[in-house]
């Protein structure tokens, strides 16, 4: 139900390995999880934080106080759609709204009334991708593919099944910009490719970055830069495919630059880069380390997760004199499984630098975490 209060769940404990004070958000017996890792995920002067949650067999969207606590409900949806997915929400920087998907529709909703209106529909034959806002808050900015699932299996969110089939089907895609005000939706961009991670730079208004989305070794490019007015794209950090990879771009917080990892597969060298969004001052710092999702609000620090044995929440400090990194230390324990999406750890750092948001299952069912940064040196290393 809209508006609905769920009161405080959150609890604090203090992480047996590092010492951080990590903040579990919710307690609920269903998943949830903080929004994908390229969207800032607080408004209201970062006072309020919007979840994805799973309550009373349903999907919804909610936020929560981070002064008090309180969650409260802001949509009142029923199960039916296919592609209904609030991990994907985007808020706009200048005003309390927030835009996502729901049944083929483009949805502006008021975070202060949980008004809701529709800004888009995805055309015919098309399936809705992911969406970002630019950085002058009047437009959402998205991607649709076209619907092969009648000829793909295709279960994205839940182990990647289907991934390799559609990159190799190089299916009709379009990036198109959508009024917040309402008005008429531009089409900017089209190509027979998967295109993904459409992100606006959080400063350049008539900016974005935008992948083709597949495998990174196979893929002609994967990071791409797109003007707006023009509808010029350009390829950044050419790979050449089958001796490199990269990916995981990000923009950092002066919405410049482009930040991203990768490795050359004939060297097995694993490196760090940063450019701007232009294509220039490119910048590649060794990386002999392992990591998943990567987010940073500049160079200086980067945090990360990790799998296997020692699934912590990564940081790393970059070294301006040896231009390398030193690390990575154990922020906290993660233990998140990571089956589906909605499950991957995705930290982030909050606006300030000084705490980072992740998602694990480590109690068994997803709950998003914040957690307090230590000083790096207080931190414990990681061996691999």
């Amino acid at each position: 139900m809209k508006g609905k209060k769920w009161g405080v769940e959150w609890t604090t404990y203090t992480d047996r390995e590092t010492g951080a004070r990590v903040k579990q958000l919710t307690s609920y017996y269903g998943h949830h999880c903080h929004l994908y890792f390229t969207n800032p995920g607080t408004y209201d002067n970062d006072k309020k934080m919007l979840l994805h949650g799973n309550r009373d067999n349903e999907s919804n969207l909610f936020s929560m106080d981070l002064e008090s606590g309180e969650i409260t409900q802001l949509t009142d949806y029923r199960r039916g759609s296919r592609y209904l997915s609030f991990q994907n929400t985007y808020i706009n920087p200048l005003r309390n709204e927030a835009y996502y998907w729901y049944m083929g529709k483009l949805t502006a909703l008021n975070l202060d009334t949980c008004e809701e209106r529709n800004l888009y529909s995805v055309p015919d034959g098309f399936r809705p991708g992911n969406t970002s806002v630019t950085s002058d808050g009047k437009y959402v900015v998205g991607a649709c593919i076209i619907d092969l699932s009648d000829k793909i299996e295709l279960d994205l969110g839940n182990g990647y099944v289907g991934f390799e089939e559609l990159w190799a089907a190089h299916p009709h895609c379009f990036i198109f910009r959508a009024p917040v005000d309402g008005g008429d939706t531009k089409k900017i961009h089209e190509e027979n490719c998967w295109i993904g991670h459409v992100n606006a730079s959080t400063t350049q208004s008539g900016i974005l970055s935008f992948c083709h989305e597949g495998p990174w070794h196979k893929v002609d490019n994967r990071i791409w830069g797109l003007d707006l007015e023009t509808g010029r794209a350009w390829k950044l950090r050419e790979c050449v495919p089958g001796k490199e990879r990269v990916g995981h771009e990000y923009w950092y917080a002066d919405g410049i630059r482009i930040g991203y990892h990768g490795e050359n597969l004939v060297t097995s060298e694993k490196f760090f880069g940063r450019m701007k969004y232009d294509g220039t001052d490119v910048h590649e710092t060794k990386f002999p380390y392992q990591t998943g999702h990567i987010h940073s609000n500049d160079e200086n620090y980067v945090v990360g997760d990790g799998s296997g044995k020692t699934r912590h929440v990564r940081l790393w400090k970059y070294n301006k004199e040896k231009d390398s990194y030193e690390g990575p230390r154990a922020i906290c324990i993660h233990r998140s499984g990571m089956n589906s999406q909605i499950l991957h750890v995705h930290p982030r750092f909050t606006p300030n630098g000084k705490q980072v948001v992740f998602t694990s299952d480590r109690t068994g069912y997803g709950s998003p975490y914040i957690v307090d940064v230590p000083d790096f040196d207080t931190l414990p290393q990681i061996e691999d």
